[in-house]
């Protein structure tokens, strides 16, 4: 019989797997399929969950990693930023639906206390489902996310604190001093447990972690082990599990390791979440619930429709763009676990019946469903309702406007869109290189640091159409996005294209397929990241450093240097850079493209991206590194116009027939290249060095406006 609970976990693994790849199969969430594994392993389907216990402690723990690793990503500057909207949007959402649910349910025939009951349940929101959905979507750390887990966050204290509201008056029905001392006891309680928190946060788990984060293994362990030992502190207080997980988190979030941490919990996490998923769907009882459906449908739909629409207006009256408040608003249109926990609680004080709690468990499943539908969805969804959502914004939402007086630059060359860490390192490279450039992102926080530097900032988010009109897009060059969601980068583009969008546009791409699909759109450049970074990586695995040493008791040193793009040295030969007869320094070898060039000759070219194996003195390594890297200004009229081409004729009289290009030594003379040659009709391209001119011969060459010009002074003739 001992083996009894492991068959029950196998069978159920088993069926959500079958079923979850069906879901994706069809292109359903994974949420509604193992809801639809709970369904079937519960009394309503197999009955093949015996062992509830086992099922409900594996829920609590993924519920406790899962709040957890939200408090790890938790920016404490944030809630200066989001608490007040927040707490409107929490109280607001829970006084509106727990006055006109109870009105609803009230008419639809049930008593005063069972109205009472349903109606508060429909007030709670799933912060599980949410955090969970929100972090597939990678929009956890949105404006809008964070605003989403704020009022989730004063939903869940509200239910603590109604839960423990019902049992002190269930119990006997007794005074109402002790009501009241019970709420001032947990009050206290919360308070102390803070500061206990506070103070480990400050003084212990520091020292902690670095002492065991040379063992990884060892720093999850500790992790997982903090995790259950906050959220059961939390619960014996008379909290929430989720409370205490999610301050175990937060109290981790300053120390070094919280990233390390976080990306190694995501797995486990997801895995024990499919038992909250399960548990929940086997409440579910079909022969219980028949007789509700209709109420239940009643009821869904004021969670779906009337939630977010109070969450719409209220972040509408704050300053908030239309946009950000319905996404918000979908957060809260479905009700939570705390909701099932409260109508069990009445069932057991004999305040509602089972009818009662059957149809707070059907609204429960149905908006669940549909919610994480319109989660998923909710860029199209805003895209349909977007005209008919005008209503609610305010003519000037000013917590998004454009910000700072570096908005009001009258012209940039580059409009950068989405300023995270690949975003970020563009701007730095192209303000290096002297451009002009915009930023925009949806995050206050990094907005704020780059306006700090004196970037010209703009708040925007690319999933929203009218972001376009707060740019500067008549007197920019380029647009460019780091958004890597190949739905939002089409449509970006598509929308520039509506605009007429005079300038090139470059977009983020994840693989090859997404970068075709891109410019047989009419993307200009495709950014290929995490492609660029691999060929990045192999580059640095196969340089010439790691192939050189030199004894250690030799006074002189290497150092490798990468040639920058910008830099002034690029395109020049070896013997013209002096370094040897400067300062004593020498080139001993050259890494490109994987491969190696040691001892280089003094004709040796070099070209952006090459990487230099420096020998000489200490002292004088780190200053010619600093000359190596001088970037050239561009700002002149010359650097901004780049390159021109040119076609000229080779005429018999001029002295440059019948002799080689190296004879000519063009390049040098020009600064210039012939990459091209046509005789008789016959095309050469990038002629060899040896290639002799002949009468007739036309010349493509390439160069600065400058030498072209020179190159059609000396040969007399006109371009084509």
């Amino acid at each position: 019989m001992f083996e009894q609970p492991f068959y029950e976990i196998v069978s159920i693994l088993v069926l959500a797997a079958v079923l979850g790849a069906i879901g994706k199969a069809l292109r359903q969430p994974l949420i509604v399929a193992f809801l639809a594994a709970g369904i079937l392993a519960g009394p309503s389907g197999f009955s093949l969950i015996q062992s509830h216990g086992q099922i409900e402690l594996l829920a609590h723990i993924g519920i406790s990693l899962l709040l957890f690793v939200v408090g790890l990503k938790l920016d404490l500057s944030l809630i200066r930023t989001t608490g007040p909207v927040a707490l409107a949007t929490g109280f607001g959402q829970i006084i509106f639906t727990s006055l006109f649910g109870f009105i609803i349910v009230y008419f639809l025939g049930f008593s005063v206390t069972a109205s009472l009951y349903i109606s508060v349940a429909l007030t709670f929101s799933s912060t599980i489902i949410i955090v969970k959905l929100l972090s597939d979507k990678k929009e956890i750390d949105s404006l809008y996310g964070r605003i989403a887990l704020g009022f989730l966050i004063v939903q869940d204290i509200m239910a603590i604190l109604a839960l423990i509201l019902l049992t002190a008056l269930g119990g006997d029905g007794t005074a109402e001093g002790a009501t009241v001392a019970k709420i001032l006891l947990i009050a206290g309680k919360g308070i102390g447990f803070l500061l206990c928190v506070g103070l480990l946060m400050r003084f212990v788990l520091p020292w902690v972690t670095e002492r065991i984060a040379g063992n990884q293994e060892l720093l999850v362990l500790f992790a997982i082990s903090w995790a259950v030992l906050l959220g059961a502190t939390g619960s014996y207080l008379g909290f929430s599990k989720e409370v205490g997980a999610f301050l175990g988190g937060v109290s981790l979030a300053s120390t070094r390791y919280r990233e390390a941490i976080a990306a190694r919990l995501v797995s486990v996490r997801d895995f024990l979440l499919l038992f909250f998923f399960i548990d929940l769907g086997a409440r579910l009882q079909l022969t219980m619930v028949s007789s509700q459906v209709v109420n239940a449908t009643y009821l869904s739909l004021f969670v779906l429709i009337g939630n977010p629409l109070i969450v719409i207006i209220i972040m509408g009256i704050m300053g908030y763009r239309r946009r950000t408040g319905f996404m918000a608003g979908l957060t809260v249109a479905q009700i939570s676990e705390f909701s099932l926990i409260l109508g069990a609680l009445g069932v057991s004080l004999g305040h509602i019946t089972m009818e009662a709690m059957s149809l707070i468990t059907l609204v429960g499943v149905i908006t669940i469903c549909m919610s994480t539908y319109m989660i998923i969805y909710s860029g199209t969804l805003y895209q349909w309702l977007s005209p008919a959502l005008k209503v609610f914004e305010r003519s000037h939402p000013y917590r998004e406007h454009a910000t700072s007086p570096g908005c009001e630059t009258p012209e940039v060359d580059f409009i950068l869109i989405g300023l995270g860490n690949y975003g970020s390192g563009i701007a730095e490279h192209l303000l290096e290189r002297k451009k002009r450039v915009a930023g925009v992102d949806f995050d206050p926080q990094v907005l704020s640091a780059w306006r700090s530097r004196g970037l010209p900032v703009i708040f925007g988010d690319v999933g929203d159409p009218e972001f376009l009109d707060n740019l500067p897009l008549p007197c920019s060059s380029w647009v460019v996005s780091t958004v890597r969601e190949k739905d939002l980068s089409l449509t970006l583009l598509h929308l520039l294209k509506e605009r007429k969008y005079e300038g090139k546009i470059a977009l983020a791409a994840k693989d090859e397929e997404e970068a075709k699909t891109f410019l047989a759109a009419g993307a200009h450049v495709v950014l290929r990241p995490f492609g660029d970074a691999a060929e990045e990586a192999a580059d640095s695995l196969t340089e010439a450093m790691h192939m050189l040493t030199l004894d250690p008791d030799w006074p002189l040193v290497l150092r490798e240097t990468r040639l920058r793009k910008g830099s002034v040295f690029a395109g020049q030969f070896i013997k013209d850079l002096n370094l040897r007869s400067l300062a004593g320094i020498s080139i001993i070898a050259v890494t490109r493209a994987g491969r190696v060039y040691l001892d280089p000759y003094p004709e040796f070219q070099l070209f952006p991206g090459d990487r230099l194996v420096l020998m000489g003195e200490p002292d004088t390594l780190e200053q010619a590194e600093d000359v190596l890297q001088q970037i050239e200004d561009e700002g002149t009229e010359e650097g901004q116009k780049q390159f021109a081409t040119a076609e000229v004729t080779v005429a018999p009289s001029l002295p440059h027939c019948n002799k080689s290009l190296a004879e000519l030594h063009f390049r040098k003379e020009f600064d210039a290249t012939v990459i091209g040659i046509i005789r008789n009709g016959e095309k050469i391209p990038m002629p060899r060095p040896d290639e002799r001119l002949k009468p007739g011969d036309r010349l493509i060459v390439i160069g600065s406006p400058k030498s072209i010009d020179r190159i059609k002074e000396v040969f007399r003739l006109e371009t084509p």
